[in-house]
Order: structure tokens, then C-alpha cells, then sequence
């Protein structure tokens, strides 16, 4: 963890309920194959990151952990949003904050949870125009924490999110 020159946060199953800041009452809506390890090495890692003030970059899950880890909380279960044109196509309008730094029209945003309230210390930079969902979010007073719900490993226009992370980088 010493030498880690930045963080990316990955998509994955949920996190564990032992980690969430909050009731389940219906906990047949989480994964059956939670990571609990996992889960314990990214917040970890994630509260590392932070205080070391090196890049973050989360995406799905990893925007989910970085919401839970900072206090906030998620919607367990959304109705609607596993579709496969959701998967794998850019149909999810955003509306963009005008301060964020990357913005895009729409996203292939498809998740089964997503932030509920929004952890202290964060900003919303986009969210879905037709439903609220939060789609970015970034940590104020932090040279780069981002954190995505879409995936911007499945579409060339997400690049720049990419070349802006590994830019920030200490390589030496």
C-alpha cells in the first residue's frame, strides 16, 4: 500500500451487508456471492488513498464502496436498470453538474444499486435525466477522487476519464 501510486475501484458484486452503514431489510436483494475479503482490502485501501491524497478512480461497485466508506448509504435494489441495451449501449441521458470536469450526454449505466445519500465530502457531477440517479460523483478538496455508476471501460468516448487518471500518476 506504501508504494500504490493511485487506486481504481472495479466493478464487482455487492458489498458484503456487514460493510453498509445501514438496514437491509430485504437482504434476498444482495448478491449471494459477496467478497467480504474484498470488500475489506478496498475500504482499506480506499481510506489509504485518501490520506495519501493519490488518485482514485471507482467504477460501479467501486463508486459504491467509495459512497459507503466516506458514510453514505445506497438503494439496494432498482427495478429496471439490468437491461442489456443499458449494458451495452450509451442510452442514459445525464444531466451534468457544470463544474465537472467530464462530461458526457449519455452512459451505458446497468446496476442493480446505486448511491442513496450521497456521503459527506462528495459532489454529484452528473445523474441520469430521466430517473436521479447519481452517475458521478467526485471527493471536494482531493486532487482526483472520481467515481462513476457507468462503465467506461466498454466505450472508447469514456478515454479521457482514463488518460485523466493515469496522468495524475507518480510514475517515479
Amino acid at each position: 500500500m506504501e508504494k500504490m501510486d493511485g487506486l481504481l475501484l472495479t466493478g464487482g458484486s455487492d458489498i458484503a451487508p456487514e460493510f453498509l452503514r445501514q438496514n437491509v431489510p430485504d437482504p434476498s436483494v444482495l448478491d449471494k456471492d459477496v467478497d467480504p475479503k474484498r470488500d475489506r482490502w478496498e475500504f482499506s485501501a480506499l481510506e489509504t488513498a485518501i490520506s495519501r491524497g493519490i488518485p482514485i478512480f471507482a467504477i460501479c461497485k467501486g463508486l459504491q464502496v467509495f459512497n459507503v466508506a466516506l458514510g453514505g448509504t445506497l438503494k439496494l435494489d432498482i427495478k429496471g436498470h439490468n437491461l442489456p441495451e443499458q449494458r451495452d449501449h450509451n442510452v442514459q441521458p445525464l444531466r451534468n453538474d457544470r463544474a465537472a470536469t467530464h462530461r458526457f450526454p449519455k452512459v451505458n449505466s446497468s446496476h442493480h444499486q446505486a448511491i442513496e445519500r450521497l456521503a459527506d465530502g462528495c459532489e454529484v457531477e452528473a445523474w441520469c435525466a430521466t430517473d436521479e440517479i447519481i452517475e458521478q460523483i467526485r471527493l471536494r478538496n482531493n486532487p482526483f477522487a472520481l467515481a462513476v455508476q457507468y462503465h467506461p471501460e466498454r466505450g472508447r468516448i469514456y478515454d479521457e476519464l482514463f488518460e485523466d487518471f493515469f496522468s495524475r500518476l507518480d510514475t517515479r
